[in-house]
This record gives C-alpha cells, sequence and structure tokens, in this order.
C-alpha cells in the first residue's frame, strides 16, 4: 500500500535522512527501529507530508503523493499517531476523539464502536478531560482519535515511549488485532526492540538518517540489530 524509495530529506544544511527505501502492507507491521536522532521522526513527517523531500518518492496505493498536502493524505487514508501522543489536555475523551473527524465525510463523522472495544477504558472516561488521565491512558486515546479517521495506513511514532508495561502489552494486543483484520497497513517507530520484534513482519534499522539493516524479522540478526539500538 505504502512504498517510499530513495528518499532524502534535509533540514537546512544538514541531511537528515539519506536515500531511505521501506514498504507497508496490509495486514503487516513493518517497523522502523533506531536510536534517538537517527531519522527515524522525520522520515514519518516526511511520510505524512509535514516537512519537504528533497528527492525521492512516495506512492500510497499505487499513486505518488510526495507533494500532496498533509490534509489530502489525511483523507486517502493515512492516520497518524505522534511521538508524545499530542492530545488535547483541555477537551474530553470524546471530544479528543471527535477532532478525528476533520478529514472525514459528513456521513462518517462517528466514532466507530471498535474503538470503545479496543480501548474501554476511554468509554468508562469519555467524559473525563484529556489531561486527567494517565500516560497510558493518554497513549490510548492517541490511537483511538487516529483509529476514528479509518485509517488504511497506520503511524504509530514510539507508542511505548514512558508507558507502563501493563499498557505497552494492551496496546501490542491492539496492533497485533488490527494487522490480523488484514485492511490495514502499520508502520511502527519504535526503539524498544522485543516489542518490536513480536509485532513486525518486516524490520527497517536507521543509522544517521539511512538504512543500515532491513528485512523480514525471522531473518534478522537481534545481536547485530541491537548493537544499533545502543549508546
Amino acid at each position: 500500500m505504502l512504498t517510499v524509495s530513495d528518499l532524502h530529506l534535509h533540514y537546512g544544511a544538514s541531511h537528515a535522512v539519506r536515500g531511505v527505501s521501506l514498504a507497508a502492507a496490509a495486514g503487516a507491521v513493518t517497523c522502523v527501529l533506531g536510536r534517538n536522532g537517527v531519522g527515524k521522526s522525520s522520515l514519518m513527517r516526511a511520510i505524512l507530508g509535514l516537512v519537504p523531500v528533497t528527492t525521492g518518492r512516495i506512492l500510497w496505493d499505487g499513486a505518488e503523493i510526495t507533494r500532496l498536502a498533509p490534509h489530502r493524505r489525511a483523507a486517502a487514508g493515512i492516520g497518524y499517531v505522534p511521538q508524545g501522543r499530542e492530545i488535547f489536555p483541555l477537551l474530553t475523551v470524546e471530544e479528543n476523539l471527535r477532532t478525528g473527524f476533520a478529514c472525514l465525510s459528513r456521513r462518517e463523522r462517528t466514532i466507530p464502536d471498535e474503538v470503545f472495544t479496543l480501548f474501554p477504558v476511554l468509554a468508562e472516561m469519555r467524559h473525563r478531560r484529556g489531561g486527567d488521565l494517565s500516560g497510558g491512558q493518554q497513549q490510548q486515546l492517541a490511537i483511538a482519535r487516529a483509529l476514528v479517521t479509518r485509517p488504511r495506513l497506520l503511524i504509530l511514532d514510539e507508542p511505548t515511549e514512558g508507558i507502563q508495561p501493563s499498557i505497552i502489552t494492551e496496546i501490542g494486543a491492539v496492533i497485533r488485532h488490527l494487522a490480523a483484520q488484514g485492511r490495514m497497513a502499520i508502520l511502527l517507530v519504535e526503539q524498544y526492540f522485543e516489542f518490536a520484534r513480536a509485532l513486525a513482519r518486516e524490520i527497517v534499522v536507521l543509522d544517521r538518517g539511512q538504512v543500515v539493516l532491513a528485512g523480514p524479522t525471522e531473518t534478522l540478526s537481534a545481536a547485530e540489530i541491537q548493537g544499533h539500538l545502543t549508546v
């Protein structure tokens, strides 16, 4: 569904992404691993259209979207869970979820029942302010908000960051469930190797903005991957 080919991205004189290629297929999790500052989030922002690429191509369902505006990509079915969650702390849980309506047609502007099935705590807290939730609950809310947009590609940028182990387990189960349905491609950015290895069909490892390892999870050396994740 998603193909990124030889992507380069600069911030001024800084060459943040260097010739990265990857693909994400429906029904599978593709994980991008790497230490802080190696270009993972910059790559995701380029896929979302939030920063302009220097050269390279981004294809979505076979159509080129390299220069397409971010809101057009969202309307085309690309959902995003940002690093740090970025929920609205003064809005209620339900109001946060309703912000996902922005890219939907009027007839689609409902919160899918599946959101509350996957995250029952949000149903219990739907009238609580987002800022009153724990960090793990806010992360669940951020994922749920992205699911409200009915994405066919879900990009999750470090969803385990700062989250307690029990919630990490729940988030992993949700990602596995969404992939198993076969309708959605999932692009997962992580530093937590064990979490990624348990979910990913394909792994791409970045270092200094470029791909240093890539392939099916079972074919890659765990020790070699972890060597690129340690400081």
